[in-house]
């Protein structure tokens, strides 16, 4: 018989009830393409028996809870001991300048501000994220700060990798996850990007950014360049084909309410109501109308 520790079979883990057992039941997990970008970092590790078993965490419902604020994620889960080992995993958050570079970047464009206003997750965020200098994902192992409890020297151990599979499942559900982590809450992001637009809108004038035809970025209202000074490029779109291209995957079922999350409130009651609430649930009846079937009730 072996005396090497490391050639016994692993130790099965405490069944518990009432942990987060992820939803997939096989195959890979992680549904959209930024869950998988970080599921991919994980699996840069290259540790597939310990990933395997972490998938196993995962789906047995090991994960006790986790929390997730900026900078890092905390958990517990239980293993094979009767005290759940502590997980920690850590990310560098961007500084409020790199911040500021990229809320500017994302305001400039109608389709990533529809998106994410939209809740929705544009996939050129993380070509957005890198123009500026400051990736979206984890580049790598080194990236990530990546401690538990557990007294295996590997990492990720499969209690680190129960969690990561757990978290990908997270940022299934709220894409907005991942830039929390990273330092952003969605409530402050999104009103950047209010905040941004509508004094870009309410200046547009001569700092405001130009295609060469004097037009504004994606049809932002201001003033535009005389004629006479814009002839050579006139006739030159505004955005490239490529651009254009993307512009139509903008989704035909909009938030119904998506034009009054796109700019502040106005201070407006009517009857005792804010007026963006009125317009908000007036919207929404509307969609319902158009969703039904002649003649019949929403």
């Amino acid at each position: 018989m072996s005396t090497r520790w490391e050639d016994w079979p692993p130790a099965r883990p405490i069944r518990v009830d009432g942990g987060i057992k992820a939803r997939s039941k096989r195959g890979a997990i992680g549904e959209q393409w930024w869950s998988r970008r970080f599921i991919s970092v994980l699996e840069s590790y290259g540790m597939s028996g310990r990933l395997a078993r972490g998938r196993s965490y995962a789906r047995a419902g090991q994960v006790l809870d986790f929390e997730l604020s900026q900078g890092k994620v905390t958990a517990r889960v239980q293993g094979s001991r009767v005290r759940p080992y502590q997980v920690r995993i850590g990310v560098l958050p961007l500084t409020t300048a790199q911040w500021r570079r990229v809320q500017d970047r994302l305001a400039s464009q109608a389709l990533f501000r529809a998106k994410l206003l939209a809740g929705e997750m544009p996939r050129e965020i993380e070509d957005v994220f890198g123009e500026c200098g400051t990736p979206l994902f984890p580049r790598s192992a080194a990236d990530l700060d990546m401690h538990c409890s557990c007294p295996d020297w590997g990492v990720p151990c499969k209690h680190l990798a129960a969690v990561c599979y757990v978290l990908a499942e997270e940022f299934d559900r709220d894409p907005f996850g991942m830039l929390a982590w990273r330092g952003q809450p969605r409530d402050e992001l999104l009103a950047a990007l209010r905040r941004i637009q509508s004094g870009s809108a309410g200046a547009g004038g001569p700092g405001a950014a130009r295609d060469p035809a004097g037009r504004a970025p994606d049809g932002l209202d201001g003033p535009a360049r005389p004629l006479e000074e814009c002839l050579d490029g006139f006739w030159s779109p505004g955005l490239s084909p490529a651009r254009l291209r993307a512009l139509a995957t903008v989704p035909d079922a909009a938030a119904p309410d998506l034009l009054l999350r796109m700019f502040p409130p106005p201070p407006v009651q009517v009857r005792g109501q804010d007026l963006a609430d009125v317009l908000a649930l007036a919207y929404e009846r509307l969609a319902a109308d158009d969703i039904n079937e002649p003649g019949e009730l929403p």
